[in-house]
């Protein structure tokens, strides 16, 4: 199995006391399986309903954000490939 990857950059390199930090996140899995299941109902005379398709991943992803001075990040976004953390300085 491949290990996810993640890059991420802050909105500035340096911050004043009270400043707002926003953190992007850029993440993704080489293995992360998509899966698609596919239902079809047929009754007894053998009319069938049109298919109906429902997705859900196997393996997702959870990004979890800390740094060294116990600051609380809050997500903002996160599209699954792509999340946003907000703080304060």
């Amino acid at each position: 199995m491949a290990a996810p990857t993640a890059t991420a950059a802050l909105n500035a390199t340096v911050f004043a006391p009270g400043d707002q930090m926003l953190l992007t996140v850029t993440y993704s899995d080489a293995d992360t399986k998509p899966l698609t299941v596919t239902i079809v109902v047929t009754d007894a005379q053998g009319n069938s309903s049109a298919p109906v398709k429902v997705t859900a991943v196997i393996d997702p992803l959870t990004v979890t954000v800390t740094d060294n001075s116990g600051r609380t990040w809050t997500r903002v976004s996160d599209n699954g490939s792509v999340a946003v953390y907000r703080s304060v300085a």
